[in-house]
């Protein structure tokens, strides 16, 4: 059961023992600037109206997932974070200050299962992109006008420059090595075993090997470098060692079936009979790569991507394509499997027109997106795509096109340092969620935090301009 929240709350109708509110505070600027009601309307409708527990309501779920972004703190210390601090209080949504926890711990991990990565893309769009449709002469204020609606005139020429670029998220896994997957397939298969066989008709626990398969990798993996023949070697014999146990499993299974496992368990063995096959046709074939490659057990949905630098040539996580418009961030493409981020480039511009109602000025991409149906696609619409044009440049343009690609490149250094700004400070470098959707939740909520990070920047700067022009006016009225 759901019962929606009224959301507007003013810090004069919150009590606090400790004096009334700044306004002032970030965290008030954030309640502020999020329309509460407008968003709450999806997030209500996972929810039955007349059945069930009551839900936790939009505000304090998306309020609590803020502040753990921004804060970088796990579950357990967000809880105690909200519990010291009156403003957090605020921010997800309560009336008064309270010592009493408002949810469980585990409630956190609900709140990134109901708020998925689609309506915080939907959010962002709505509270940053409506803003940025408007003239760059005028700053930005506080609060969003719910009637406001980006223009549609489709002969306005184009204005304003798009960034776009892709990156990799990389998962909470360990370096995957083959010898590692199998031999902790091995362990999970046996703790299966484990499980099982109290429940057979013999009650006989069937002979696994296991410590002398623990032998046989502890002495491999004190090898600093081992050669590839050892290498080998070793694959060999946890493939053996897995493969065995994995028959006991399935014998097991078929005497008392699969009820006794925990759901966890089940998963940890569909994803390693996936894995003891694909781990077996390539050492049959001597390959080191397959189709759908799994990396981890923990987390199959996981996969390498291939990003071709000198410091991480392959990471394990979710690729992410986003469009950088006036220094605010939006997600074009979350991927788990490896794609060519040259096929967004034509999409991103269609929804740059869509949000603004003209096209950009110019697009700032990688050369990778220079293909010639992009190519086309930017002449057709009088778009400068960056980079040298194809074919032999002339020698009266090649001055001015190095100027051009200089520049184009310090600007483009923006999108470059949104991803380090994620990495740094906003989790991206290693996304701790375990769940496929969990994960998605969590980069879409790095991006939207950042966001609105560049909103409040953006507030301040105006409120100091205000102030300088206010001192101004009121010195030229002193001299007067």
């Amino acid at each position: 059961m759901y019962k929606k929240h009224d959301g507007q709350i003013t810090i004069a109708e919150f009590y606090s023992p400790f004096g009334n509110l700044d306004p002032k505070n970030r965290w008030v600027q954030v309640a502020n600037l999020i329309p509460w009601s407008h968003l709450e309307e999806r997030y209500a409708q996972q929810f039955c109206n007349d059945n069930g527990a009551p839900a936790i309501n939009f505000r304090m779920a998306l309020g609590t997932l803020i502040i753990k972004q921004m804060t970088g703190h796990s579950d357990d210390i967000v809880i105690q974070d909200i519990l010291e601090n009156p403003y957090m209080q605020f921010l997800i949504g309560l009336h008064e200050f309270t010592i009493k926890a408002p949810f469980a711990q585990s409630s956190v991990t609900n709140f990134r299962k109901y708020i998925s990565a689609d309506m915080l893309a939907e959010a962002n769009e709505y509270i940053f992109g409506k803003r940025n449709s408007d003239d760059n002469d005028n700053p930005p204020t506080d609060g969003v006008d719910n009637n406001e609606e980006s223009p549609k005139q489709s002969d306005k020429p184009n204005r304003g420059t798009l960034m776009h670029d892709a990156t990799c998220t990389p998962a909470n896994i360990g370096y995957p090595t083959d010898v590692n997957l199998l031999n902790e397939a091995r362990e999970k298969l046996e703790g299966i075993v484990d499980v099982l066989y109290p429940y057979s008709a013999n009650r006989v626990k069937p002979r696994t090997y296991r410590n002398n398969a623990r032998r046989d990798y502890m002495s491999f993996s004190k090898v600093r470098k081992p050669r590839k023949k050892s290498i080998h070697k070793a694959i060999k014999r946890q493939l053996q060692y897995v493969k065995r146990t994995l028959g006991h499993v399935d014998s097991l299974i078929k005497e008392v079936g699969e009820n006794h496992l925990t759901l966890r368990q089940k998963e940890w063995l569909f994803t390693i009979r996936k894995l003891y096959q694909q781990q077996q046709d390539m050492y049959t074939s001597g390959s080191h790569s397959v189709q759908n490659r799994i990396v981890s057990i923990s987390q199959p949905h996981v996969r390498p991507i291939v990003r071709g630098k000198v410091k991480a040539p392959v990471e394990f996580g979710a690729k992410v394509s986003i469009s950088l418009i006036d220094g605010y961030a939006y997600v074009d493409k979350i991927g788990w499997n490896g794609y060519s981020e040259e096929s967004l480039l034509i999409p991103a511009i269609e929804q740059y027109k869509a949000l603004h109602g003209y096209y950009p000025e110019a697009v700032l991409a990688d050369k990778i997106y220079r293909n010639r149906s992009n190519l086309n696609y930017c002449k057709e619409r009088n778009i400068r795509l960056s980079g040298p044009k194809l074919g032999r440049p002339s020698k009266d343009t090649v001055k001015q096109s190095k100027k051009q690609e200089k520049q184009d490149s310090s600007e483009r250094n923006a999108v470059e340092g949104k991803f380090g700004e994620g990495k740094t400070k906003y989790g991206l470098n290693r996304i701790m969620a375990q769940l496929k959707d969990s994960s998605e939740t969590v980069i879409m909520m790095s991006f939207f935090c950042m966001n609105i990070s560049k909103r409040l920047r953006s507030l301040l700067q105006h409120f100091l301009l205000m102030i300088d022009y206010g001192m101004k006016i009121e010195n030229s009225m002193v001299f007067e």
